[in-house]
């Protein structure tokens, strides 16, 4: 009989300790989804702050490499404009000539060939690639005003193209130059200028 009690108890036993199993094995599943749910967050969130650490290193490098880029870009404008405006000088369209003696002078503006060319600057406008071009008499010193049909050659500034821009400058001195009518003769007269060209920079 005890024999029979002790063969039931262990039964008993063995049915409640294998009915116990299945309730760990699921927390203890549980617990190691968490956990890997865990690294995965930890994982996720480190690779985030990696990608905007990189793109916060490019973005630096990108606005760097962009600064460079437009700096030599206005230092190449600077350099064509400082060309430019000697050339402009010596162009058909502004230059003596043979007008003013036997032999072609180099920076010399012929004011009034400027004077027609500004009636028709128009067709010239975007010509040269620059935003203005003024020729300021400096020496003798005229009337301050801007020369117009009425007012040449008593006046102090050629403007042509766009008079109100703003922009970088580039100039260069020339002998500006005309014909001028002194006790019933014509003469040559040359007065000293600067040819000044406006360019637009990049910001």
């Amino acid at each position: 009989m005890v024999n029979k009690l002790n063969k039931h108890n262990k039964r008993a036993q063995m049915k409640t300790s294998f009915s116990a199993k299945p309730k760990n094995r699921s927390a203890t599943f549980s617990l190691n989804a968490k956990r890997a749910q865990m690294k995965i967050q930890q994982i996720s969130f480190l690779l985030i702050v990696v990608f905007l650490f990189f793109a916060l290193l490019g973005m630096i490098f990108l606005s760097y490499y962009l600064k460079n880029v437009k700096d030599k870009v206005n230092e190449i404008e600077e350099k064509n404009a400082h060309l430019l405006v000697s050339k402009i000088a010596n162009s058909p369209e502004f230059s003596c000539g043979l007008a003013y003696g036997s032999s072609e002078k180099t920076d010399c503006v012929d004011g009034d060939k400027v004077m027609m060319l500004k009636e028709n600057i128009n067709k010239y406008a975007d010509f040269w690639g620059i935003k203005s071009i003024e020729i300021l008499k400096i020496y003798p010193a005229g009337p301050n005003r801007e020369c117009t049909n009425l007012t040449y050659p008593k006046c102090s500034s050629i403007k042509l193209i766009d008079p109100s821009s703003l922009g970088n400058s580039a100039s260069n001195f020339v002998a500006l130059c005309r014909k001028e009518n002194y006790k019933g003769e014509i003469i040559d007269k040359c007065e000293l200028a600067k040819l000044i060209i406006r360019y637009e920079e990049i910001n």
